[in-house]
């Protein structure tokens, strides 16, 4: 299995960090992307990447600290980007539920990471919440391409999925699939081709039924296969051969 999306560095991870790294491969664990929301979160999912082979990095700012970003932390963004197991720019994108930075900020923010992304050759990772038609605005604006983007832990409708395959992006499915009656996503879930979406579990957050609001971990992304399996009527086995290939070849590796 290939989690596209932990955050490994999280303090809930500070008691445990080490021993529950090293068990992910015998629990069906092949890959992990750990993925920064500032400077210093970054730092450290390149340090994890180094210190454990399956482990790969995203840098990036999140939306919460987009106030904060300016060219110092744009040079150092880059920086960490020419890293060898750095295969991303994310999370980044847009958040209007805590407004913890100025939405303009936000969108200048978004806007200038896609850009960052683009001139290192690198795809990037998109959070959004409450954000959606402003996100869909500055991607189009920002003309990303094939295998450019993914919707990081995408919960949105058909139609917006629609959209958002037509532009090239892929989306990436995480433990909400498994919440009682979540009709929208298992909707979506059924509508986009099974090669475009990817799954992770966003850990520590969003940890999948029947653990749901416990502390999440790669282990736990096999419930996610296992839904969208149910829904598409596969074989849990493709599901998860076919989303590590589609991850690989996104995000380069192998």
């Amino acid at each position: 299995m290939f989690d596209t999306h932990a955050h490994y560095d999280d303090e809930r991870f500070d008691e445990d960090r080490a021993e529950l790294l090293a068990s992910l491969p015998e629990k069906g664990v092949e890959l992990v992307i750990n993925v920064g929301c500032d400077i210093p979160s970054s730092e450290k999912s390149v340090e994890l990447a180094e210190k454990y082979p399956y482990i790969y990095a995203a840098v990036g700012v999140h939306p919460h600290e987009a106030k904060g970003f300016g060219p110092e932390a744009e040079a150092r963004l880059r920086s960490l980007a020419g890293h060898d197991k750095v295969v991303a720019i994310g999370e980044i994108g847009l958040d209007y539920h805590y407004d913890l930075s100025p939405r303009d900020v936000q969108r200048t923010v978004f806007a200038r990471q896609i850009g960052l992304a683009k001139e290192l050759g690198l795809p990037f990772a998109v959070h959004e919440r409450e954000a959606c038609k402003d996100c869909l605005d500055i991607l189009k604006a920002e003309g990303v391409g094939e295998r450019a983007g993914v919707m990081h832990c995408f919960s949105g409708s058909r139609e917006t999925a629609k959209i958002l395959l037509d532009m090239g992006m892929y989306l990436s499915v995480g433990g909400p699939i498994t919440f009682k009656n979540n009709v929208k996503t298992v909707d979506m879930v059924a509508y986009a081709p099974i090669d475009r979406l990817f799954i992770e579990t966003d850990s520590p957050y969003l940890a999948p039924e029947p653990r749901r609001g416990r502390r999440n971990d790669s282990s736990l992304v096999r419930y996610v296969a296992e839904k969208i399996a149910a829904v598409k009527g596969m074989d849990v086995s493709r599901v998860i051969e076919i989303t590590t290939e589609n991850a690989k070849k996104f995000f380069r590796i192998g």
